[in-house]
């Protein structure tokens, strides 16, 4: 596994962590269905299920693909919401930690470490990202918000599509919302332009202590002829436990700065 690999896979991993869970936990199976709401009553619906908790903590499985290169790992994942997201892998040899400031990772494998801005994480999924977008891609929440008053709604494959009233600069989106559960099936943002294009697939979801959550998620990104695959599954998940975010950059490690 090459430096760069790597470093774009622990990157990537800390965009698209979502949760798995034990004990606690049951798989959100599909209910019954009526595709004759209005745009406000799905928009209604999918807001009540945004999770609410205080810090989640969880063992995340990735798997990651781009062209021959492969790699699996397991991960220790913690989150505070809206203030911290903390990686450790196994023996501390990577760790992140972003915060609504900045993003902040070392990697004893090559002594460097990085301590800067969204920018990196911006340009490698095309779209700008801060802290709230990347916590509600781990969510299962609208990386945008989702209203009656800027979104169309239409049945597609008997589920909700909502697209934009107005072309978004730069990129086209869309959600799919499952009628049964209300949760998002699937973000799409394409770059035409660009040659761009991210898919991110909640593959099915799950009950965490009331709380639904995201069981495993499928991620496509494309940019021109290179695709790159993320394969996630998150287990031993437990909600509002007391948790600490230990983050220290070792000294005499090599600062990446990105241009």
């Amino acid at each position: 596994m090459t430096k760069a690999l790597l470093k774009k896979f622990i990157l990537i991993g800390c965009l698209l962590l979502v949760f798995f869970g034990c004990k606690s936990t049951k798989k959100v199976s599909d209910g019954s269905v009526n595709l004759k709401l209005s745009s406000k009553e799905v928009i209604k619906e999918n807001s009540k299920t945004v999770p609410d908790f205080k810090t989640l903590q969880a063992k995340v499985r990735i798997a990651y693909s781009q062209g021959n290169d492969s790699q699996t790992h397991t991960v220790s994942f913690r989150m505070l919401k809206d203030q911290i997201i903390w990686i450790s892998s196994s023996f501390n040899i990577i760790r992140v930690k972003i915060t609504p400031e900045k993003v902040s990772y070392y990697n004893k494998l090559d002594n460097t470490y990085f301590d800067g801005d969204f920018k990196f994480l911006s340009e490698l999924l095309g779209t700008e990202l801060d802290f709230q977008k990347v916590q509600n891609l781990l969510l299962g929440i609208p990386l945008y918000p989702l209203n009656k008053t800027d979104y169309n709604m239409s049945v597609n494959n008997n589920k909700y599509l909502f697209q934009p009233k107005e072309p978004v600069a730069l990129f086209e989106l869309f959600y799919i919302v499952n009628p049964s559960h209300f949760k998002i099936d699937s973000q799409q943002l394409a770059q035409t332009l660009e040659s761009r294009f991210l898919q991110i697939d909640y593959l099915n979801f799950q009950e965490v202590d009331k709380e639904t959550l995201p069981e495993n998620m499928k991620i496509i990104a494309l940019e021109r002829d290179q695709e790159t695959v993320i394969e996630m599954a998150f287990k031993s998940v437990s909600l509002n436990q007391d948790l600490r975010y230990p983050f220290s950059i070792p000294s005499g490690f090599k600062e990446i700065v990105l241009k």
